[in-house]
């Protein structure tokens, strides 16, 4: 007697791959756009956050410094082109300490005073005023410029997340006809996947 061995009822073995981390472009933007750094989050790219608070603080700092500093010639402007004996915060200001003041105020010393000193330390504090309210609005500027880049930056690295980059390219260039009537060739440069 022969025994024939009966066959198994086959089960399919379902398998699903597993679900890769993509990235929305949008959703990247709007994350950079609502808080600085959060883009850069999404994207799992966490080692740009520091660098992205580096540079809000470093222009933060800057504003800061350059508005402070724009403050202090501006005040010192109004105080040496006033009257008032008891305003002399000009002499506060660096470099206006080495000079004399009998050589330039007219309110503190009106019979020692030179007017072209005068004339030359009022340019000076101008010049303090226009030149620190220049790089107070550039950095004004630069902390909105480097804000844009932050979610310039988010939005691009989520739209190349999942870009093939693989050593499989070949380019070449082929024959095209610009026109309708076929009577301007040209050549175009193409990219083809080698398999």
């Amino acid at each position: 007697m022969t025994c024939r061995a009966q066959s198994q009822d086959t089960v399919p073995v379902i398998t699903e791959k597993p679900k890769r981390y993509t990235l929305e472009p949008l959703r990247s933007t709007m994350y950079a756009a609502a808080l600085p750094g959060l883009g850069q989050i999404y994207n799992r790219k966490f080692w740009k956050v520091p660098i992205v608070y580096a540079g809000f603080g470093a222009l933060g700092y800057a504003a800061y410094f350059n508005g402070s500093l724009y403050s202090d010639y501006i005040n010192a402007y109004k105080d040496f082109t006033d009257l008032i004996p008891e305003t002399n915060s000009y002499l506060k200001i660096p470099g206006m300490n080495a000079l004399n003041p009998e050589d330039y105020d007219p309110v503190l010393h009106p019979e020692t005073y030179n007017p072209s000193t005068q004339s030359w330390v009022s340019t000076q504090l101008l010049n303090g005023v226009a030149y620190y309210r220049r790089f107070r609005d550039l950095s004004y500027i630069g902390i909105v410029a480097w804000y844009l880049f932050t979610v310039i930056d988010a939005h691009v690295d989520s739209a190349l997340f999942d870009y093939d980059i693989t050593d499989d390219l070949k380019a070449s260039l082929v024959p095209v006809n610009f026109s309708a009537n076929g009577l301007s060739p040209g050549v175009a440069l193409t990219f083809t996947r080698t398999f």
